[in-house]
């Protein structure tokens, strides 16, 4: 972590922790961290919060409309003048990072004050979402909008996919939507073995890069990651692959146990 901090001019936050056993081992794992599309976990969170209550449905409509495209919506541009069912909005956002996905279902809710609201009730205290995309991804030293901590992300995924912050039908759910890996392939599930399971999804800004994620050996764990790098005036690909390595040390470290 240092040695990538030192060579980047950058900040690493990272936490790992095996929910079998407790076990963690963390860097920088309280600091604040921008979520990025990181935060498009808790946002599908929060509307299968809503699917328990019976106060929406993964099969609601809502309208593609040109006006709401922003930039990156692979999925969405494709749909323009159709509707998208709220569960494909999930999917969208979660696998493809789709952010006009994102927006639609942030609304959908009522604001991303909502979404804080549901993290808050599921107790993360410490994360919190105040734009929309990309907004959310401008970075300013000290602001603490749409941040998170590596401790904090571990947190709430945990709650989220083996918790009980949802029924059971809808952390199947999510766990499902996150599975496919369409924009992680490189990070994370790139070094662990076809017999492991891995949820996750990542995000970048500027300056950052990040994930987050659950990876299930066949024994022990599951293991729950954040890993985040900011302040790195760097390229995309100079900074996703510091995010690589310290992937495959990530992994490493799991299989050792």
């Amino acid at each position: 972590m240092e040695n990538i901090e030192e060579r980047l001019d950058a900040r690493v936050g990272l936490l790992i922790r095996d929910s079998g056993t407790g076990w963690s081992w963390g860097h920088r794992a309280d600091e604040r961290f921008l979520m990025n599309s990181t935060a498009k976990v808790p946002l599908c969170g929060a509307v299968l919060a809503q699917v328990d209550k019976g106060a929406m449905r993964l099969t609601d409509g809502l309208d593609v409309r040109a006006e709401d495209m922003v930039e990156y919506a692979p999925v969405t541009e494709l749909r323009i003048g159709d509707t998208m069912q709220v569960g494909e909005l999930c999917f969208a956002a979660l696998d493809m990072s789709d952010n006009a996905a994102a927006n639609s279902l942030i609304d959908h809710l009522g604001g991303p004050q909502e979404v804080t609201a549901f993290m808050r009730q599921i107790g993360d205290d410490v994360s919190r979402l105040d734009r929309r995309e990309p907004d959310l991804n401008r970075f300013e030293t000290g602001d603490p909008r749409d941040t998170t901590s590596p401790a904090a992300a571990v947190d709430t995924l945990e709650r989220l996919l083996v918790g009980d912050a949802l029924s059971p039908s809808s952390r199947a759910q999510l766990t499902e939507w996150m599975t496919p890996g369409g924009v992680t392939g490189a990070l994370l599930r790139a070094f662990t073995p076809d017999s492991w399971r891995v949820a996750d999804k990542s995000g970048s800004g500027s300056v950052t890069r990040n994930i987050v994620g659950m990876i299930a050996p066949p024994q022990g764990g599951p293991y729950f990651v954040a890993i985040y790098l900011s302040e790195a005036e760097a390229d995309f690909d100079t900074r996703n692959a510091a995010v690589v390595a310290i992937s495959a040390a990530v992994v490493e470290l799991i299989a050792s146990r």
